[in-house]
């Protein structure tokens, strides 16, 4: 009889414990785990933080022959490779850092069989030397990491990820083909399938809520006073401040360093050499937070990472919930708070605008963009919001772990405010956008309105003590939630949604929670016995030159909080300790707490 996957799960459950120190998967990692070890193509959608690396790690090491793991990120396979080499797995890297000789030595190995685990950039795929290598050594298994990069529907396109379906299908024996992801909507989803050609896959979606995540969005922020009180609030925590331009992190960097606190920063306009060492400084707890362009943090497996400021509106919501999804990646609670303001819109406009010819490209990105927007002016749930744009469903309409949940709104009926802009609208027969909108219900004098003979509508001067701001606010709000649509890439005006002409109608109201100032996220508090685990973690570290968190996450630390181990066998109870980094930290750690009691 043939081998099932419920044959060999055990083996599994074993090789977990042995090399990761954990006696179970998680529940979203099991029925990915079991239907590799079946033989079935996979496709695995997992949040940033659910441990979709293990999820074809651990089938590596049983299959027969080598499991090649594609991935666009440089930064991944050396943090990842790195990982598994410390916790005693023999697995190496293929990318463009290496030298001929380093290139020629690691070849030779992999021809050898001595690695279950490669991972290799999708650029290597069409090199006539590594299609030699994996034309005479059993590939049993292909994991496509990043897998969104696939699709042009994709936040991260990536052109050359095009080489891979013509790699596997260039291979003697075709092997099971893997993809993995963090941030697909279904469309995303269905590219992968098609175009990665798998065979009756299974589908695995986890939910994408992230609990122990805290997400706020502040508007009209004084940016530059709240980042630097925040960060000093958060001065013993490891936190990421994203801002959307290199000179937006350079003048973040130098308010921050003028303060007195000790910042890095990464950006494209940087040397390799300063964009390294802030890297280093970061993942070895050198340096507390680090300002950056997205173009940190991809593929960086610090666990410990306790926040995530954006202070400029990121591009769209899959960019957004990846990089705040790098907070709290140990399970442990982490904020992720946004900064909006207006000029946001103008940036990321110009940026998708000089970003591509593209004009189908174009509309794409400008659908994402104001589905951003859409999230940070929804009065709604924040996390609801996330999770209903990734085709996700959630329990209840309050999440209570959101800025919008946790400001104690309140529900306003707001349907005359909504009927006087929908009839703006409609009386302006939808061809402009917001501000225009917003000058006519002001009863602005503003020469192009009265160009236009918009002064002479019966809506125009509807609210004239409010601000444009406000006015434009509360239009925001109604495209948040549907009632109203921006169409258009350039020139964008807003259209009436079917739900508007049933409240202009008089046949539906229409509810707002009304939010009320918000105060920034409270602080944690560590125990002494953590500060004093996390000290010694760092000082271990220093001396092995790897980041602290490759020795425990703060997670595991936290978890010898509440065991309290007295000797190695309850050393082993902790979640996190195998029985490498018993042999190697466990004398120290259990000294460290015996102290401490």
């Amino acid at each position: 009889m043939p081998v099932t996957e419920t044959d060999r799960f055990p083996r599994a459950l074993a090789l977990l414990k042995e090399y990761f120190g954990y006696k179970s998967f998680r529940p979203a990692q099991e029925p990915v785990v079991r239907s590799l070890l079946a033989g079935r193509d996979t496709v695995a959608i997992m949040p940033t933080g659910a441990g979709k690396s293990i999820c074809f790690q651990i089938p590596a090491l049983m299959l027969s022959g080598i499991t090649l793991v594609i991935s666009p990120l440089i930064s991944l396979m050396k943090d990842q490779v790195d990982a598994l080499v410390d916790a005693g797995v023999a697995a190496t890297f293929i990318n463009s850092t290496l030298t001929s000789a380093e290139w020629s030595a690691r070849m030779n190995d992999i021809a050898d069989g001595r690695y279950p685990l490669v991972y290799v950039a999708p650029e290597r795929l069409e090199t006539g030397a590594f299609q030699g290598i994996t034309s005479r050594v059993p590939i049993a298994m292909v994991a496509v990491d990043e897998a969104h990069c696939l699709s042009q529907w994709g936040h991260d396109f990536r052109p050359s990820y095009q080489n891979i379906a013509p790699f596997i299908a260039s291979l003697p024996r075709r092997p099971i083909v893997s993809a993995f992801t963090a941030t697909a909507t279904p469309e995303v989803r269905d590219d992968i399938i098609r175009l990665l050609g798998l065979h009756e896959p299974a589908v695995h979606v986890t939910g994408f809520d992230r609990p122990n995540l805290y997400f706020e969005v502040r508007r009209g922020e004084d940016k530059k006073k709240f980042t630097t009180n925040y960060v000093k609030k958060h001065a013993d925590e490891a936190g990421i401040i994203y801002a959307a331009t290199r000179k937006e992190v350079d003048r973040i960097y130098e308010l921050l360093t003028k303060k007195g606190i000790a910042a890095g920063r990464y950006h494209a306009g940087l040397s390799d050499a300063e964009r390294a060492k802030a890297q280093d400084d970061f993942l070895y707890d050198n340096l507390q937070v680090i300002v950056a362009t997205n173009a940190f943090g991809m593929g960086i497996d610090k666990s410990n990472v306790r926040y995530v400021l954006h202070y400029n509106m990121p591009k769209n919501l899959e960019s957004y919930y990846q990089e705040a999804g790098r907070a709290g990646r140990d399970g442990e609670p982490g904020d992720c708070i946004l900064l909006y303001a207006p000029q946001d819109v103008r940036t990321q406009r110009f940026l998708i605008d000089v970003s591509t010819d593209d004009e189908e490209r174009k509309r794409i990105e400008t659908q994402k963009l104001q589905r951003m927007i859409d999230y940070c002016h929804t009065p709604e749930c924040l996390r609801s919001f996330i999770l209903h744009y990734f085709g996700g469903a959630t329990e209840s309409a309050e999440c209570g772990n959101c800025g919008n949940c946790k400001a104690g709104a309140t529900d306003v009926d707001v349907t005359i405010d909504a009927q006087k802009v929908f009839s703006c609208v409609y009386r302006m027969r939808e061809r402009y956008g917001i501000t225009l909108v917003a000058q006519v219900l002001k009863g602005s004098a503003d020469q192009r309105v009265k160009k236009l003979h918009l002064d002479e509508l019966s809506t125009y001067g509807l609210y004239p003590k409010k601000t444009l701001d406000d006015i434009k606010l509360m239009i925001q709000r109604f495209i948040a939630t549907d009632y109203l649509a921006l169409e258009g890439t350039e020139y964008p005006v807003l259209r009436l949604r079917p739900a508007a002409y049933d409240v202009l109608r008089g046949r539906t109201t229409v509810i707002q929670h009304i939010l009320p100032e918000k105060e920034a996220a409270p602080e944690t508090a560590d125990t002494g016995l953590f500060q004093h685990l996390r000290a010694l973690r760092k000082s271990i570290a220093q001396e092995e030159s790897i980041p602290p968190y490759m020795i425990f996450s703060d997670k595991t630390l936290r978890s010898m909080c509440d065991v309290l181990p007295r000797d190695e066998e309850e050393f082993l109870e902790v979640s996190g300790v195998g029985q490498r980094k018993l042999e190697k930290y466990g004398k120290a750690f259990l000294q460290c707490i015996a102290e401490h009691r």
